[in-house]
């Protein structure tokens, strides 16, 4: 038994999903004539409560596509430290936008509505780059998947508008948060510019990512899109398998989340395991005490029992569950880890 724990990217559409893959109406999405992607865009837009979205390949070209719709080059845009935009995305800020970044020093990559203000550039100081964009992401990957507090989320939407600010989500578990805090999506539809959202993370698609916005906003990421080369043609195959995951996949991440918080609770009783970061969703990160045992150690022993993780870099490893990580794996995982 294979167990693959090092991301929610890892999983395979369910046989609901194939079924309503293989039997999606398709179109060329290029012209717009895609009836399942359009189905996907229109359903995502009401489930947020804004104009319109659009489909996309990939949570790293939404993210950089709203990012190049907010700046102009030679901006800079605030976030965390610990955020994807920054860190996980090749350096697409400046090569697409040639925007910098500024990052504030947040807490497992939250920051508050205080430091975003303190971060802004002035804007009549045109030694600095201009301040144009503030980007959040919710759930923080590098922070453990913790979720945001909503009501500071208003106050930093707050902060943008008195100085005319972009605002922007990198939701790519945001279904996470939601589902972990009981919140609506129409919450975040009614404070953010722009929303990027992730399918084929724990909702179990295999591609498909979607930017939600004004209809204005929505016109120009078609047009900026195109630039980057994110124009699918017959793409109604993936969007079916997205609006069949909205359907039937989004309230099951709770149990995602519970299988994490056991996984924490055996990790914070081994004698080598020197921290566990708190648990809120589907992702566990934790340090090894390498005073007796090396993060490379563990790692290479739980590859010998079949069990894949994947190391976060800075001493930090990471576990991540998801809906092809089975009841039967679960109890395995445990029963090995506490043998290990």
């Amino acid at each position: 038994m294979n167990i693959n724990l090092i991301s929610d990217t890892v999983t395979r559409p369910t046989s609901g999903m194939l079924k309503a893959m293989m039997n999606a109406e398709v179109g060329d999405d290029v012209f717009k004539a895609d009836p399942s992607v359009n189905a996907l865009e229109n359903k995502v837009a009401e489930l947020f409560g804004r104009e319109a979205s659009l489909f996309f390949p990939s949570g790293t070209m939404t993210n950089q596509t709203a990012i190049k719709l907010h700046t102009n080059p030679g901006d800079q845009l605030i976030c965390d430290k610990y955020a994807h935009v920054y860190n996980y995305e090749g350096g697409g800020v400046s090569f697409n936008s040639g925007v910098s970044c500024k990052l504030v020093d947040g807490h497992r990559g939250m920051m508050t509505a205080e430091q975003v203000e303190a971060a802004i550039n002035p804007p009549d100081f045109y030694h600095s780059p201009l301040t144009s964009l503030v980007c959040i992401e919710n759930t923080t990957n590098k922070g453990g998947g913790a979720c945001w507090d909503f009501d500071e989320l208003k106050r930093i939407g707050s902060v943008c508008k008195k100085h005319n600010l972009g605002y922007h989500l990198d939701g790519a578990r945001l279904w996470n948060a939601l589902v972990a805090k009981n919140e609506s999506a129409k919450q975040y539809g009614a404070i953010f510019d722009t929303i990027s959202v992730c399918l084929s993370k724990g909702m179990g698609c295999p591609v498909g990512s979607v930017l939600v916005g004004s209809k204005a906003n929505i016109d120009k990421a078609l047009r900026i899109r195109k630039i980057l080369g994110g124009g699918m043609r017959q793409a109604g195959y993936l969007a079916a398998a997205g609006s069949y995951a909205l359907d039937h996949h989004m309230h099951r991440l709770a149990e995602d989340h519970q299988k994490a918080k056991e996984i924490g609770e055996v990790l914070q009783g081994l004698p080598y395991i020197k921290k566990v970061e708190p648990i809120e969703t589907n992702i566990i990160i934790f340090e090894i005490d390498e005073s007796r045992l090396s993060g490379e150690q563990f790692v290479q022993k739980l590859g010998e029992n079949n069990i894949y993780i994947i190391g976060m870099g800075q001493g930090k490893l990471r576990i991540v569950t998801h809906m092809d990580y089975t009841a039967a794996m679960h109890e395995s995982f445990l029963n090995i880890l506490k043998r290990l």
